[in-house]
């Protein structure tokens, strides 16, 4: 049970799977099924599917040969223009593979590059738009420039519902055969303040613990992971 985590093994790959932002989930699918998209911005919380949307278009888009048409890059850990420069421009000049006429490249945490990154990201999405598509997922879309705003269609995530976390969590529990109270509901939802993804740390770590999840012990690991 603990050998995996829960978030990647539970990671939604269809549309129909993924819970909460129904409204941007029915217009990006909308605009997935017609097999061409334009370049997208999520902005909005940590946890709430925008890494997770990404996915789902691309192998929506692309089925068996996503991996060989696809680039993620966490902008935080490679904050800088040769980033742009090297791994972004050498991915969307080569041409796609299979009948999608263009490959996509997501960059989580885009809000962190640096501004001189932003201006070659910018031109790149210029001189690449026939055969590549950006996904850029961000905290804040005020900070990224406006030229790269302007070339995106821009959806923005609000963090999730308690009826959201707990359909999640509850489906969790039924697959991994555990036992989660009703109490302990309540409490890993103000826990993971609406963090899909810290909701089910929390209930992978109890999990270890015991395989009846109750609000006391739910409580009990919250406390022990705060930083002291």
């Amino acid at each position: 049970m603990a050998n995996e985590i829960w978030t990647e093994k539970y990671r939604p790959i269809h549309f129909s799977e993924l819970v909460g932002q129904n409204e941007i989930v029915k217009r990006v699918e909308s605009l997935t099924n017609s097999l061409n998209i334009p370049h997208l911005m999520f902005a909005g919380p940590a946890g709430t599917g925008k890494s997770t949307l990404a996915l789902v278009i691309v192998k929506q888009l692309f089925k068996e040969s996503w991996k060989e048409n696809y680039l993620e890059l966490n902008a935080s850990d490679e904050r800088g223009i040769n980033i742009v420069r090297e791994k972004v421009k050498n991915f969307a000049r080569t041409k796609s593979l299979g009948n999608i006429p263009f490959k996509v490249i997501f960059l989580d945490e885009a809000d962190a590059l640096t501004p001189e990154a932003q201006q070659a990201l910018r031109r790149t999405m210029e001189n690449y738009s026939s055969t590549c598509r950006f996904i850029l997922s961000c905290n804040y879309s005020s900070k990224i420039i406006s030229p790269i705003q302007s070339r995106c269609a821009i959806f923005r995530f609000k963090l999730l519902e308690k009826k959201d976390i707990e359909k999640i969590i509850r489906s969790i529990g039924e697959k991994e055969k555990i036992t989660i109270k009703d109490d302990s509901i309540e409490i890993l939802y103000e826990g993971s303040e609406g963090d899909c993804r810290r909701a089910i740390n929390i209930l992978q770590a109890t999990a270890s613990i015991s395989p009846s999840i109750t609000g006391d012990l739910v409580s009990t690991m919250i406390s022990n992971a705060k930083p002291r």
